[in-house]
């Protein structure tokens, strides 16, 4: 009987083990099929991306391989927030909620905002405003992989398809040169980064050590924002002490049609003026600039954006998005003493 048992007993694990060795192996072999059946615009895209950088074609199949399709990536893509009627846009971010944290968090980094000012040339207001509008001053850096992001919209989203492209080989070298786990990096849905939202180039380009650790850290290391986005600013063409923009006011009978549009200071300030479009507020003539129209709840409003209002942009290429950073920047001036 006990001999029966002991043999029972042998073939019953035996057995399991048997089974469960067959499961791993197809596991194993699944997870390289997996690997071998990538889409071959991925495997066209590794092959690129290992050319040109001298990256291991193993580590980006296996990088490769983790990222998933989001289709919430495409949905938040195709309907921003900044395309949104001003006066909705701004009901949303020049609010009571960015005005006092920004009042805070001014306050709690006076010193070094203080710094990235004098020696970038931008307001810390701008700066602070920048924080708030992307972040909420770092309580929202976003909740999307950026691995997922940025694949989904290199590879299924054919309007900005090559654009996301760069960004997500910019993304694989950034994870290299830093040493961080592709796979846990989180950001918004456009594959931005941290306190500042910075996408993969911006982050290679323009992210700077500012307290001094031997750290570029956008996502814990608040000076280093700060830093970033004053250095962004600056090397976008950033000039210290010139107006944002300015108020307008169209001529009577002047079509607003007719008016030039998009962000970039092509004509000077006379010249719109002979177009019908005149400033409420002294501005240079021969300064650049871009006849703004934008609708509030009581009807259209109109600017000159300059210079420094094209920069903004630079930063997201929206109206609603620069002006919302000047009117923040502007109601954190009026509550927070310039220090002497």
């Amino acid at each position: 009987m006990q001999l029966r048992i002991r043999s029972f007993r042998y073939r019953w694990f035996h057995g399991l083990a048997f089974l469960l060795t067959a499961a791993f192996l197809v596991a194993c072999g699944e997870s390289a099929h997996a690997q071998r059946a990538l889409d071959p615009e991925i495997e066209a895209f590794i092959e690129e991306v290992a050319r040109r950088h001298d990256y291991d074609r193993a580590a980006l199949r296996k990088i490769m391989a983790q990222a998933q399709p989001r289709p919430a990536v495409i949905r938040a893509i195709s309907a921003p927030v900044t395309a949104r009627p001003w006066h909705e846009f701004r009901s949303r971010f020049v609010d009571a909620a960015r005005i006092q944290g920004g009042v805070r968090f001014w306050q709690e980094h006076a010193a070094t905002l203080a710094k990235a000012s004098s020696e970038y040339g931008v307001p810390p207001e701008i700066i602070v405003a920048t924080i708030g509008i992307e972040t909420l001053y770092g309580r929202q850096t976003g909740g999307f992989r950026v691995l997922d992001a940025l694949t989904t919209l290199a590879f299924h989203y054919p309007p900005r398809a090559e654009f996301f492209r760069g960004e997500l080989e910019e993304y694989l070298l950034l994870v290299r040169e830093k040493k961080l786990n592709p796979e846990a990096v989180r950001g918004s849905y456009a594959g931005a980064i941290g306190i500042p939202q910075f996408i993969p180039s911006s982050y290679r380009r323009f992210a700077v050590d500012f307290n001094g650790d031997g750290r570029r850290d956008l996502s814990g290391t608040t000076a280093d924002a700060i830093g970033s986005v004053a250095n962004y600013y600056r090397a976008h063409g950033w000039r210290s002490g010139e107006q944002v923009v300015v108020p307008a006011m169209p001529a009577d009978g002047v079509p607003v049609a007719a008016l030039p549009r998009g962000v970039e200071p092509k004509l000077k300030v006379a010249e719109i003026r002979e177009l019908g479009l005149q400033p409420a507020a002294a501005v240079d003539e021969e300064a650049r600039a871009v006849p703004i129209v934008v609708e509030a709840e009581d009807g259209p409003r109109y600017w000159l954006g300059l210079n420094n209002f094209y920069v903004i942009t630079r930063y997201n290429r929206s109206i609603n998005y620069a002006l919302a950073v000047h009117e923040l920047a502007q109601e954190l001036r009026a509550l927070v003493k310039p220090e002497r």
